[in-house]
């Protein structure tokens, strides 16, 4: 009779190989952060020689600008598109998962039939309005649209959350004289706080990776964010590969922050949304 305790001895003897192959790139990653350029293409995980100056070079490597500025401008974009898309795509769940009004359904199905429209078909016509309107080298192409809902997936999500809430809460709170909005801050708002911080998660991993609205958008140095500012590695003459893979090392430690320190919220949110609707 095999025990609990070998089941689990049993199913870590087959999980920890893998492991270890999926954590490879990640080991080679920092390894290959602290080696010169010639020695990239050595077998070795370590390097030979360990150069700590990648960084330090790295981090300051234009004469005006450093890293510091592109992870400032990327976490101040990534705070407003944060708070518009939790803000927004919470409020207009809330209209379209509790609210009755004129044609909800059909507004609500319009909303559905954009997730299946792919982003590329809008980057033209998007690009040419903020074009007109003189928002272009700006932050605002990036940041308004999560102002707008906070994306129609994000808001499909707290609506399939909110359905899962019971009416009779929303009656209760009623019969207690809460109008609309007290039901909200009071009643919803506290109940969909796993979905919230799904979408806080899922809206800053995004903006973070959205490489190609920051070239869009971006052209003077001093507004680049971090994307950009490993981009400009690439412009060298003489690309320095040691410098690169460590400011992009860098660069993924505040998504690896934001989801680890959310990770019970997120898989909550993630889990709770899947069983309920």
């Amino acid at each position: 009779m095999i025990t609990g305790s070998q089941k689990t001895w049993k199913a870590h003897l087959i999980l920890i190989p893998f492991s270890l192959l999926m954590i490879y790139p990640v080991l080679w990653w920092i390894g290959a952060s602290f080696k010169s350029t010639t020695e990239l293409s050595s077998p070795s995980l370590w390097p030979t020689t360990w150069l700590w100056e990648n960084y330090s070079n790295g981090w300051s490597f234009t004469s005006d600008f450093t890293f510091a500025r592109f992870f400032a401008n990327t976490l101040m974009m990534e705070f407003w598109n944060v708070l518009g898309g939790v803000v927004t795509a919470a409020i207009v769940g809330y209209g379209f998962g509790r609210l009755n009004f004129r044609f909800r359904n059909f507004w609500f199905s319009v909303l559905l039939l954009t997730m299946m429209l792919p982003s590329q078909v809008t980057v033209v016509p998007q690009y040419i309005l903020f074009n007109k309107l003189g928002l272009v080298d700006s932050y605002v192409p990036l940041i308004l649209p999560h102002f707008f809902g906070g994306g129609a997936f994000f808001i499909f999500l707290i609506v399939q959350f909110i359905r899962g809430i019971p009416r009779e809460l929303d009656e209760a709170a009623q019969i207690d004289g809460a109008s609309v909005y007290g039901i909200f801050f009071r009643i919803i708002a506290p109940l969909i706080k796993p979905a919230l911080v799904t979408v806080a998660i899922f809206t800053f991993l995004w903006s973070w990776d959205d490489f190609f609205s920051q070239l869009l958008y971006l052209n003077s140095v001093e507004k680049f964010t971090v994307g950009l500012g490993l981009r400009m590695f690439i412009d060298q003459f003489e690309v320095q590969w040691g410098q690169l893979l460590a400011m992009s090392l860098l660069s993924v430690i505040p998504s690896a922050i934001v989801f680890f320190v959310a990770q019970k919220h997120f898989v909550e949110g993630i889990a709770t949304t899947g069983i309920k609707g």
